[in-house]
């Protein structure tokens, strides 16, 4: 739990002080897409298929901060400082320093509470290595879209 308390606290200082791009409108659709995503994997992976689970394989209200609050301000960061406007090359290399970011975080909070939080099943880091680039696709349409919205 220390782990987790740790990464909430400081994912969400430098999330919202280091916010230049982002507005409070954009900030609560990243919030509640990402925790909406979050929840849906999770049903499916965590709780009907065991690959994953966060303290327990039950639902309990440790995990919730997990769920909710530990993400969204990843999120932010991501979208804050990505290189929109610059070439290919950049933007490439941006996705892959967040990966590698990603894949350190995922085997930190592997480690045996008190610092991790996060256990696996079936799951594999390989999964998330696949699977992440993804969902921050996923993430940055979704943010381009809302902009989109924004302006009309």
């Amino acid at each position: 739990m220390i782990g987790l308390i740790i990464a909430v606290i400081l994912f969400n200082l430098i999330a919202f002080k280091t916010n230049k791009r982002l507005t409070k409108n954009q900030i609560v659709h990243i919030w509640s897409f990402t925790i909406t995503l979050q929840i849906i994997a999770d049903l499916f992976i965590d709780q009907k298929y065991h690959g994953y689970w966060y303290f327990t394989q039950d639902v309990d209200w440790e995990g919730l901060p997990s769920l909710t609050i530990l993400l969204p301000p990843v999120n932010m960061m991501f979208l804050n400082w990505f290189p929109f406007n610059s070439p290919l090359v950049k933007r490439i290399l941006y996705y892959i320093y967040w990966m590698v970011f990603m894949v350190i975080y995922e085997l930190i909070a592997l480690l045996p509470e008190p610092w991790g939080y996060f256990n696996y099943g079936w799951w594999k880091l390989e999964y998330s290595i696949f699977f992440d680039p993804i969902l921050l696709v996923i993430l940055l349409n979704f943010y381009k879209w809302i902009c989109k919205i924004e302006k009309s």
